[in-house]
Order: C-alpha cells, then structure tokens, then sequence
C-alpha cells in the first residue's frame, strides 16, 4: 500500500525522458546515476520518491545499519560477511529508501565519524555510519547540487562509481557497501557544476514546464484527484505501477544477457568523436545505457535505436557549448554521425575522397586570407572582428588559499576570520578564538576513562582543542595580454583573440571576475580595456 504523501509514478504528466532516465538507474545501479537540470515546479522530486514506491521491496540482513542482501556475499559489510560463515544470516524485507542530503550536511555526516558514545564510555574508537550507510541499495536525492561543497560532490561520486565508502578519519578506518541511486537536481540559473564533476554524472536530462494546453490542464485534474482522496488515486494508477515494477524486475533479471557486436562499439566511438566530447567516460557510460535499454525493453542485442536513445541521455551535459547558451542536444548532428558510421562500415571511398577534396579546398581558402590580412597588416592598424565564444576550460583562479577579504565565486580560499562556511577543524597554531566543538568533542572522547571522567561534563585539555577551519569564494581580476605586431596579426589569431577576451567576460560575469586586455607591440603597450566585469 503507498504512503498518503506519495504520488504514483505513472500518473505524472509528460517528462517521458526523466522518468525513462530514472527508471533506467533502478534497472542497472551503475549508470553512475543521473543529474535532472531544468526549472522548479517540473515534478523533479515527485518522481525521484514516487520512483522509490515503485520498485520492488529489496531484502536486507535483518540489524545490518548497511542493509546488506543477503543473498551477495561479495558485497556484503565485514560483519556480515563473518557471520555469514557461521550462522544463518535473519533476513527482512524492506521499501527501498529515499535519503536526502541536505546542502549544510558536513562531511563527517556524510561519510560517518566516531562514535561518540562509545568513545566516551568504553574509550573505543569504532565507526559510527553516515549518510552513505544509511542509502546503501536506495536513492541518494539531493536538491540543488550545483550548490552543494565541491568536496562533498566529489566524495558522493566517487562513492556511487566504486559501490564503497572509504572513511579514514579520527583515528578510524573502516569500509563499507554503499551501493545507491544518485539523483541531483539543479537549477542552471543558479550556477553549474565544475566539469570535472559534471562529467562524472552517467545520465543527464534537461526538463521544462509543459507548454501543452492540454496537458496542463490533466497535471491540474489528476493534482486535484489526488489531495481529494489519495487512497482511490492509487488504487486507479496501481495496475500501471505494477506494470512497470514488472518491467524493471524483468530486465535486471535479463541486463547481464545482453550482448553488444562490435559493430555497436565502433559506432559508440564514432558518435563520440563527432560530438568532440572529452575523455572515454562518455564511450562507456553510453556502452552501459544502451545495454540497459535493450534489457528495459525485453531485446537481447544492442540495436542501433538504443545507441541512438543512450546518446541522447550521456552526452547532452558533454556537449560543448559557449556561456550562457542554453542546453541543447544537436540531434542533426547525432543522425549526421549515424549516418557517417554507416557509410565507413559500408567502405563508400567515394564520399570519403570528396570529402578530402572539401578539406583541401577550405585549406587553400583559409590560407589565402591569412595571406591577404598579412599583407594589410604591413601597411598599418587593422581592426579585426571578435571570434565566437567558447566554453572556458576550468580556470584554477587564485593560488593564494588564504585570502581573507573579497568576494566572488572563482576560487575557494580558507578565511582567516569568522566568515565563511564552517568546512573542517585543525588544531589552533596560537590561541583558538574559532572553536570547533564537535571536532574538539571526538578528540577528548577517546581519553575520559583515563582522565577521571565523571558523569557530569567531559574532561577536555588543551590538546583536544580544535580550530574551526572557515571557506568562501572570491573573485579573480583576469588580465590578457596579447601581442600585436606584424609578425603576430594574422587575421585569424587576432579574431581568436577578441573571442577569448568576450568568452573569459562572460564567464566572469557568472564568477564576478574582472577582465582586463593589454596588447603589446615593439616597445610599447596599451591598455585596450580595463579590468571590468561588463560583457557590453
């Protein structure tokens, strides 16, 4: 029976493509999880806990805090794992969970830390589990990712591609399974994740309002029929819900059958290169999508069609694009690519020789402009016209990690005041004006039985004492210089140049940078602009 509070899955209008993604993740948990982009109000969150209703009940080692299976010994915890040698291991059935991780949670409460209790009592250190714990073989929502502390991103990608979570911390060390779902969500208004992160994501798909009179006017309808009774909305969209329970059971049963010819890898590669996205993460994540479609869709080979389909859901956060473009997958371009790979599986050396032919041709023509720009350089200033914006690789910004004053959003530094978000602890060079209570707290625990603790208070020396270790973002004043005499003012890099300058404005504008331009030539150098942070 669904809790009052959950809307079913299969009565959520439109979004065929967030929650086709989603249940993909619920059929293969190595998808490496999905990022949903788009603007609030488009049933993000709906979905992610209605899915979670949807899917079957998993069953557990009954006590396990790490909601072993029982039924896996390769992925079990240790403890499981040692009783499983010499006892029968208590099994229950549990909903799948849907943890959410709120954007102030710190990193000990992500990954785990000492317990306190038994550091206080016994004077043990032993592993008290975390977030990662708690989700293990559910989904992991978190709102707004693109606003969550770098680091904590990073810890909670690296935990969802390797199925553990490593802590090391406090004198603990200690490892568990942490097999989940990752579902974040983000608003690209409010600012986008650093590539380096975002690449790391399997899925991604882009959601809008429904802009379908119609449609809206059912999302209307079914809302209201839902708040009215919620007990008779179920019990009408059940059967559809069960019928996709069916169908995610069905293909993780049938997903380790499926096979992929060689031909499908040599066309997953060719889509890639066309698309010019970096690195071989995109090759395999598309390798493992398709896969999972043709299980989802009951084929035993990869076609053509589920290439095409996973293309779509990998590479759309991969593109390439210039600041301030919105989002847009060049389906034109994913068909020309097809098509291309058809025609060299085919050996058509004809197109293959006319298209050489073309490239020699925009050879010639590229070089008889550089030629003439050169020629009107001699004879004086000549003034280019500004190349198209690109997309900026990540700029590493300040070099100086203890900046106390500035504002801005480039480069995080550790503050030496008070302000700043409360990011770690270290222990007080000179005296500590910033406690970190918690930290200082899990330094004394270990020590009280030999200290005389009594049940009153904590025994706390000036050795625990920790420092609060404070982080904020500042700005970064960007200066280009560029060389501008005859010997460098080819047409082609000068108009490169202005596009580079454009391009590193607009970025500033979202990281609150300055960009200034010096450009030199002989003896002398002018300032052509000075360090603004205005695109105009």
């Amino acid at each position: 029976m669904y809790g009052k509070t959950i809307y079913p899955f299969s009565a959520i209008v439109g979004q065929d493509r967030m929650k086709k993604a989603l249940l993909l993740n619920a059929v293969n948990n190595r998808l490496g999880g999905i990022l949903i982009r788009g603007e609030k109000g488009t049933a993000k969150t709906t979905a992610v806990r209605s899915l979670a209703y949807l899917l079957p009940d998993i069953e557990v080692v009954q006590g396990c805090p790490f909601l072993c299976d029982p039924d896996n010994e390769k992925e079990m915890c240790a403890e499981c794992r040692e009783k499983a040698t010499t006892d029968k291991l208590k099994r229950e059935k549990i909903k799948m969970r849907v943890v959410d991780l709120p954007l102030g949670a710190t990193e000990d409460r992500v990954i785990g830390t000492i317990d306190f209790e038994q550091a206080i009592h016994k004077g043990t250190r032993t592993f008290e589990p975390g977030i990662l714990a708690e989700v293990n073989r559910g989904i992991l929502y978190v709102d707004e990712i693109n606003l969550l502390d770098d680091h904590l991103v990073d810890v909670l990608l690296d935990a969802a591609a390797m199925g553990v979570n490593y802590v090391e911390r406090e004198g603990v060390s200690y490892s568990h399974p942490s097999h989940f779902i990752l579902v974040g969500t983000m608003n690209p208004e409010e600012g986008d994740l650093r590539p380096q992160l975002l690449d790391r994501f399997g899925l991604c798909v882009d959601v809008t309002g429904i802009t379908d009179p119609d449609e809206r006017v059912l999302v209307i309808e079914r809302h209201l029929a839902y708040e009215s009774d919620p007990g008779a909305f179920h019990e009408l969209w059940q059967p559809r819900d069960m019928e996709l329970r069916n169908i995610v059971s069905s293909a993780r049963d049938l997903l380790p059958e499926i096979t992929c010819h060689g031909d499908m890898h040599r066309l997953i590669v060719s889509i890639s290169l066309d698309m010019a996205v970096d690195g071989h993460r995109a090759d395999l994540y598309m390798l493992k999508t398709a896969r999972t479609i043709a299980a989802f869709h009951e084929r035993n080979d990869v076609t053509e069609d589920d290439v095409r389909e996973a293309a779509e859901l990998v590479l759309n956060h991969r593109m390439r694009r210039t600041p301030f473009q919105e989002p847009d997958f060049n389906n034109e371009k994913l068909d020309q690519s097809i098509d291309n790979h058809k025609k060299k599986s085919g050996h058509n050396l004809e197109d293959r020789q006319e298209q050489q032919e073309e490239k020699q041709e925009q050879h010639k023509e590229e070089n008889n402009k550089n030629s003439t720009s050169r020629d009107s350089s001699e004879h004086g200033e000549e003034v280019f016209e500004a190349g198209t914006p690109f997309n900026l690789v990540h700029i590493q910004g300040t070099k100086d990690k203890n900046i106390k004053s500035g504002s801005g959003r480039r480069s995080a530094v550790k503050s030496g005041t008070r302000s700043g978000r409360y990011c770690g602890n270290a222990i007080p060079k000179g005296n500590c004006t910033d406690i970190a209570l918690d930290a200082t707290i899990r330094a004394a625990a270990p020590h009280q039985l030999h200290r005389g603790r009594t049940d009153e208070a904590l025994v706390i020396q000036k050795s625990d004492l920790r420092e609060k270790v404070r982080s904020k973002k500042v700005g970064n004043t960007i200066v280009f210089l560029v060389d501008s005499s005859g010997s460098m003012g080819a047409s082609r890099r000068m108009t490169e140049t202005k596009g580079a300058v454009l391009s590193l404005l607009m970025d500033a504008y979202q990281k609150r940078d300055r960009v200034g331009l010096v450009a030199f030539k002989g003896n002398s150098a002018e300032i052509l602009l000075q360090p603004t942070s205005s695109v105009e």
